[in-house]
């Protein structure tokens, strides 16, 4: 059996080499997630007038943190729906009017069902994440 030994120099330079190379591969895992979940978010969110994917942005603060915002006020309606299509029933159950700039007149509506775009966006991020992870042995 052969024997190795290492000076306590030596063994410190080693354990922090494989150190900084560590923390570079998280820091790198942690920008490819948070990109991920920004791509998926803007890839499934549904299009009108690209207002709702232009809000999407993410910012690096720091290295090991990773921060992905949706800015349009009205995204928790497209993700979650509203009035009778709303999920787990918290939408209002009776017909609303209102005026839409957009077709220059009154529309009734109901509601609107949900287009999720951010769950499956974190969904996959945090499976990405995960394998990643465990490839380091983490």
């Amino acid at each position: 059996m052969a024997k190795i030994t290492f000076s306590g120099r030596q063994f410190l330079r080693a354990a922090q080499r494989f150190e900084e190379g560590l923390l570079d591969k998280i820091s790198d895992i942690v920008y490819e997630t948070a990109r991920l979940i920004q791509s998926q978010a803007k890839a499934l969110a549904p299009f009108d007038d690209g207002s709702l994917k232009d809000s999407i942005e993410m910012k690096m603060l720091g290295k090991y943190n990773a921060i992905v915002t949706v800015g349009a006020h009205y995204a928790i309606y497209v993700e979650y729906g509203t009035g009778i299509y709303a999920e787990n029933g918290n939408g209002r159950r009776t017909p609303w009017t209102y005026y839409s700039l957009k077709l220059g007149r009154y529309v009734t509506t109901e509601g609107m069902k949900a287009q999720p775009f951010w769950v499956p966006a974190v969904d996959a991020g945090q499976e990405y994440f995960n394998t990643e992870m465990r490839r380091l042995g983490l």
